[in-house]
């Protein structure tokens, strides 16, 4: 099956060089083709240029895109989306003025999410995991990222586990699974923290790798959650079962666990709203991706990821929703973009840099998706005539996408 995108307006993101990553000051740069042509064979990207140069090209379906940008899929690298019910009385909670760590302490957040999952069977979780993957993939999300989290038991843990692996063989996305269990104490485990982390290390992992349920291993590395020693041991833990981390750090308190993730060769730190310069020193050089979450900020109106300082500095960034019941209940990777740009100052050029091709990075996925590259996956954004992609988070209240592909597929 052969695809023919033809007068696209401008197509963004192509990649020739095989760059898995844009860092700094490069970031600013978005390389496009304006009046071009795309074409798709089978699942795979394996021409495009300038209409110019098409000449005669046989296709079985062509899509004329006048007036249209053409860009790659979204790449969401930190989402909680397989969750049971909602945490809506918490939305409400805090406009009345009570603090995350006051809902916490009152039985809310993350606990208040295990003991629904706890009490949903796997079939129902799956149905309403389901419903929110069909919907953020309409929204243009090409590449997922999911955690465990709100098990907070080995039974739940792997429930939810199971259920991010069912909706990988039945979607045609890549998905990649993390294991969460280092979320939450549960409340028995309050008093014997230590005994919490010997389920999680002797227990869970074990379990979690000998059935092959997850890519990567995760943390909330957070003062009044996990230490940073508790972390590591953890993040150890999992590279013997060849697990790499991806690991919550800085999102309310600087415990150095940043340090330590890059010490560890993490994938990816995850939040960094509160950020000192001996963190931004810690990652240059390292191989470690800085991930904000700029939707969780909007949301529960805590500061935002300096990113200025990130790029300024000369360091790759990624940016993706956090979707999940409590701080971020939206995988809406658009408003993401629009939000990066209008609260953190991120140019439009960036913006798209880090929630593709740097977000396909945030999962290990950069050699076949986050890009316009011969030989990638078809994973392609088209949106309605507009009148430049700047217009993507300018008009950021507005459903500006026509059509998504999916593997070579339209959905």
């Amino acid at each position: 099956m052969k695809t023919l995108f033809t007068n696209i307006k401008e197509l963004i993101q192509i990649r020739e060089n095989g760059e898995e990553k844009i860092s700094g000051a490069d970031m600013k740069i978005l390389p496009s083709i304006k009046n071009a042509f795309l074409l798709v064979e089978d699942e795979v990207i394996v021409d495009y240029g300038a209409m110019a140069d098409l000449g005669i090209l046989e296709a079985d379906h062509v899509e004329d895109c006048t007036g249209k940008i053409v860009l790659p899929a979204w790449c969401d690298s930190h989402t909680h989306l397989v969750y049971a019910g909602n945490r809506e009385q918490e939305f409400v909670d805090r406009i009345n003025g009570l603090s995350y760590e006051e809902i916490a302490n009152r039985g809310g957040g993350i606990l208040n999410s295990a003991k629904k999952l706890q009490e949903t069977s796997e079939e129902d979780l799956y149905q309403q995991s389901k419903e929110r993957l069909e919907a953020v993939m309409q929204m243009g999300t090409g590449a997922i990222e999911i955690k465990s989290g709100y098990g907070l038991t080995t039974e739940a843990e792997l429930k939810m586990l199971r259920v991010i692996k069912r909706l990988n063989e039945e979607f045609p996305l890549p998905i990649k699974a993390t294991f969460l269990g280092a979320h939450a104490f549960p409340p028995e485990y309050k008093e014997d923290q230590e005994a919490y982390i010997d389920v999680i290390i002797n227990e869970m992992l074990p379990k979690v790798a000998s059935e092959g349920l997850a890519d990567f291993v995760d943390a909330f590395c957070e003062t009044g959650y996990f230490s940073v020693a508790q972390t590591e041991g953890i993040m150890e833990a999992a590279q013997k079962y060849g697990l790499p981390s991806k690991i919550h750090v800085n999102q309310f308190t600087v415990i150095d666990g940043i340090e330590a993730c890059v010490k560890h060769n993490a994938l990816s730190v995850d939040h960094l709203e509160v950020l000192e310069d001996k963190d931004i020193e810690v990652l240059k050089n390292s191989s470690t991706m800085p991930v904000a979450l700029p939707t969780c900020s909007y949301f529960i109106s805590i500061p935002y990821t300096p990113t200025r300082k990130l790029m300024d500095a000369g360091l790759p960034l990624a940016l993706a929703t956090d979707y999940n019941p409590g701080t971020t209940p939206s995988g809406n990777m658009n408003f993401v973009v629009a939000t990066a740009c209008i609260k953190m100052k991120m140019t439009p050029e960036e913006a798209i840099n880090a929630a593709t091709l740097n977000g396909a990075y945030a999962m290990d996925l950069a050699k076949d998706y986050g890009s316009i590259t011969k030989g990638k996956k078809a994973n392609i954004l088209v949106t309605k005539e507009i009148p430049s992609y700047y217009y993507l988070p300018y008009a950021f209240g507005d459903h500006l996408l026509e059509k998504v592909m999916i593997h070579g597929t339209f959905i």
